[in-house]
């Protein structure tokens, strides 16, 4: 069955053409997100400041809590986690430790700034110059040598520089002090007696010294590469969202292929209707024939799978190249590369391949030969009642998607089903296409002249062909605009809400003194506002910490109950929706961990309705602001000339914020680039597969002017329908989506966006028809007629 298989794929090139293409991107897109998947699950970051240190001591970067089953649960911390000095004495005392160096980092004007007394740890030496001693003095490294600092003086330059980090030294008494972090320590760099295994569990050297001790007072020992995870506590985020990503992208990617390959093979059976029947005329058992697809589908699959694979391989380094690039995944966590994520794609798409083939040949194999070669002529005018079933239960499901999407009110939650649920209704669509395109071939309506009369008539003879040019459109339409507009409908909420509850003339980026704005002539008001996350039982919250002077003069955040006069260091504001997740109201406890850590309890004074634009969480400066990475906060003024106030405005959207935006624009990217293969595929496969229909139409009379003619109309006719469908798909999700998000049920969809992706979609649609079209009108209709089908 096999070599009949090869014999078939030889003869119907153009046929398997577009199977091998849609099969080949998505073994692509599982390989690619698979890679991302595995390098979350198990990358690791090279230490570049920390390198000659066998062991650092760090801060626990989670937050841990035992459930009720006994189990442990662990949260990464937004915020690194510092660790007490005197801790360094007792490991000093360890036997068989032979150096222990303290370290602490913080930011400052730019650099990533330390104290002289850890630079043993690289280790950094002095190319020239001397170490700093006073307040007033500094160290650069090599690569800003001759470069001044703002209020101090250069007195040495490094023979090194950090690839990663802009480092400079301050003296170890005035780091500690610029630090703000008395008696803590950021690591603690430790030379033992004896060699280091990496990921050793024990304490090195003649006492076994086990990591539990170390955690009774907040740290882990550290080695090997897991000492990057210390020095670059980004990366654990990274690793973190890179593991949703993977996941996320791999499993739509997974589902969209399902979908565009069972479509490709549908259109592909569609056309060889004719083949089939004859082979079961002849005396083939339907077994045969479904061995015969079986195969053809196997061979197709496994060329597509490791050709794909490959090409996964790359696409999996643009993709890191690109995450790096908008400074969402550092450039020392390198890509996991191993054979498993392609043999997964490879045999995802073998499967899918099988399935798929043998859908859509199940009805043609089973009917009788002579109803077979009848349905050449007429294909069957009813839908198969188990087509209709399943459709029926897409319908079903994607209305209680809809309804689950409208009440969820976190992006973690909602993100996954936005996406599921446009695709479990554009499901239901492709199982439903045939009745769609008899009710709209049954409209009473048609294109002007001979192209229209014969669009209209061929319309009406092939609802099949139609519904299988609809779906790919339909699914191209309801894809980009949900992926394009969720994050639109969010970004414009919060900006509306941010709109109206900032109060403040003038907005000035981190980095300006408050105390030098408030000193300003004309300046009535200045509020510090640093943005961080908690957690409350493991879940994430977003906060803004904001001093109390003048607040009502530069913010307002809504407050629908309570009231924050009185507002302090044990007191907190919550949003209406964070609110509701948490069950909680005016008067009580929450007992939440700061960004590093710290354990915290506050109590709820307000509640207030602009949580998307200002946090879930408002809390008092003084409590976050020795809790945070960088204490340096957006200043809100209220008064003064701003030609008086420092340069620099803050910009409208968080930083990281934007980078998780554009990351998540450039993965889904990826999805609608592969639906817009599927559209050309489907086009160019549905056209090329007309060659005799048209020959025999010139043969008739028809010039090849109104043939080209009506081929464009059939497609304006399936793109109009598509987009009306998956613009409809598209808006019954964002609505759920935006009720559940910001409680109107009112999406915000750009008017010129959504132009330019009707536009592209007709586009792609008119091209992927006109070309294929030029070859199939090229040849002399008689050559096309004598040729062996």
């Amino acid at each position: 069955m096999i070599s009949f298989a090869l014999k078939t794929i030889g003869r119907r090139k153009a046929g398997f053409a577009g199977a091998f293409v849609a099969l080949l991107c998505a073994a692509a897109l599982v390989t690619a997100c698979g890679m991302l998947l595995e390098t979350g699950l198990r990358g690791t970051v090279t230490p570049e400041r920390y390198a000659g240190a066998p062991v650092v001591v760090a801060g626990d970067q989670y937050v841990r809590q035992t459930k009720e089953s006994g189990k442990e649960k662990a949260k990464l911390l937004s915020e690194r986690r510092w660790i007490p000095a005197a801790l360094s004495e007792e490991i000093r005392r360890v036997p068989g430790v032979t150096k222990v160096v303290t370290e602490v980092t913080f930011p400052y004007a730019g650099y990533t700034a330390h104290g002289w007394e850890s630079a043993a740890l690289t280790p950094f030496t002095l190319a020239r110059g001397r170490a700093p001693r006073a307040a007033g003095e500094v160290v650069v490294d090599a690569r800003h040598s001759g470069k001044a600092i703002p209020g101090h003086r250069v007195v040495g330059v490094t023979a090194q520089a950090l690839p990663g980090q802009d480092t400079i030294f301050f003296a170890t008494g005035e780091a500690r002090r610029l630090a703000g972090r008395e008696g803590l320590v950021t690591a603690i760099g430790v030379w033992p007696a004896v060699d280091v295994r990496p990921g050793s569990r024990v304490w090195p050297g003649s006492r076994v010294w086990p990591q539990a001790e170390l955690a009774a007072k907040g740290a882990v020992a550290h080695t090997g590469d897991a000492r990057g995870a210390v020095e670059f506590p980004e990366a654990e985020n990274s690793r973190v969202k890179l593991v949703s990503l993977g996941g996320a992208l791999g499993g739509t990617s997974l589902l969209v292929a399902i979908l565009v390959v069972v479509g490709t093979f549908a259109l592909s059976m569609q056309e060889r209707r004719r083949e089939i029947a004859l082979l079961r005329a002849v005396g083939a058992l339907p077994r045969q024939v479904r061995r015969l697809v079986g195969g053809e589908a196997l061979l197709v699959g496994v060329a597509a799978g490791l050709l794909g694979s490959g090409a996964g391989i790359l696409l999996g380094f643009w993709l890191r190249s690109r995450f790096v690039a908008l400074g969402a995944m550092p450039a020392n966590l390198g890509l996991v590369v191993s054979p498993f994520p392609a043999i997964v794609a490879a045999l995802t798409t073998l499967v899918a391949a099988w399935v798929a083939a043998r859908v859509s040949a199940r009805r043609t194999v089973r009917i009788r030969p002579v109803e077979a070669l009848g349905e050449t002529a007429m294909p069957a005018a009813r839908l198969p009642v188990v087509r209709l079933v399943a459709g029926l239960l897409a319908v079903a499901g994607g209305v209680v998607l809809t309804i689950v999407l409208s009440g969820l009110n976190t992006e973690a939650a909602a993100g996954p089903v936005t996406m599921l649920t446009a695709l479990v209704w554009t499901v239901a669509v492709a199982l439903l296409g045939p009745v769609v395109a008899r009710a709209v071939t049954a409209l009473p309506l048609r294109a002007p002249g001979v192209a229209g009369h014969l669009a209209r008539k061929n319309l009406l003879a092939g609802p099949v062909r139609l519904a299988s040019v609809i779906v790919p459109l339909t699914l191209m339409t309801a894809m980009t605009c949900t992926i394009l507009f969720v994050p639109a409908t969010m970004g414009h909420a919060a900006q509306r809400e941010v709109a109206a509850g900032v109060k403040a003339d003038h907005v000035l980026a981190p980095g300006a003194s408050p105390a030098a704005v408030r000193g300003v002539p004309g300046v009535r008001a200045v509020t510090e506002v640093l943005r961080t996350s908690v957690r409350i039982d493991l879940e994430k919250y977003a906060a803004q910490a904001v001093t109390l002077d003048g607040l009502d003069r530069t913010m307002d955040l809504g407050v629908v109950a309570g009231s924050l006069d009185g507002f302090g260091d044990t007191s907190a504001a919550i949003s209406r929706t964070a609110a509701s997740r948490l069950d909680a109201g005016l008067g009580d406890r929450l007992s939440l961990v700061l960004g590093d850590g710290t354990p915290a309890e506050v109590r709820i004074v307000a509640v207030y309705s602009r949580g998307l634009g200002f946090g879930d969480l408002t809390l008092s400066h003084g409590l976050v602001a020795g809790h945070v990475d960088d204490p340096r906060g957006t200043l809100l003024v209220a008064g003064g000339a701003r030609d008086a106030l420092p340069a620099g405005t803050a910009p409208g959207d968080d930083p990281a914020g934007s980078a998780d935006a554009a990351v998540a624009y450039v993965a889904m990217g990826l999805i609608i680039a592969f639906c817009a293969i599927a559209v050309v595929n489907t086009l160019a496969m549905s056209t090329l597969a007309r060659s005799r229909e048209l020959a025999l139409l010139r043969v008739v009379g028809t010039t090849r002017r109104q043939a080209a003619r009506m081929l464009r109309t059939e497609t304006l006719t399936a793109l109009f329908v598509a987009v009306v469908i998956g613009t409809l798909v598209s808006l019954v999700t964002l609505a759920a989506f935006s009720r559940g998000m910001t409680g109107s049920a009112l999406p915000y969809v750009p008017p010129l966006t959504y132009g330019g992706v009707i536009a592209a979609v007709a586009a792609l649609a008119l091209t992927a028809t006109a070309v294929p079209a030029r070859f199939a009108l090229r040849p002399r209709p008689a050559d096309l007629l004598g040729a062996r089908e």
